[in-house]
């Protein structure tokens, strides 16, 4: 059987380019080598920044309803967060009812 011989996918810098590109980082104060203190700190970037819109204190349920189609109409014609609204609006019967039976 023949052995594998593994091959470099790149070419890796030689000794001048590798000290060129140290005395360029040197060289930029904006830029710095990452020490093993960094690496220790570093965190995964789902652990610092949570993506997606934000949790709700109260949880929606839904539901499928028919509406009149000028109901509609008005409701999407105002631009986005139109079911938003429609929920506002109901909320607001509902509120007026409440006190009115109290």
């Amino acid at each position: 059987m023949k052995a594998k011989t593994q091959r470099r996918k790149f070419k890796l810098n030689t000794r001048a380019e590798d000290a060129r590109i140290r005395a360029g980082i040197k060289s930029d104060p904006d830029t710095r080598e990452i020490t093993a203190k960094d690496f220790a700190e570093m965190r995964p970037f789902s652990e610092v920044v949570k993506r997606g819109r934000p949790k709700s204190d109260v949880h929606k349920e839904p539901v499928t309803i028919r509406l009149n189609p000028e109901v509609v109409a008005f409701f999407r014609d105002s631009g986005p967060g139109w079911q938003t609204r429609v929920n506002d609006a109901l909320l607001a019967y509902v509120s007026r009812q409440r006190r009115a039976r109290a």
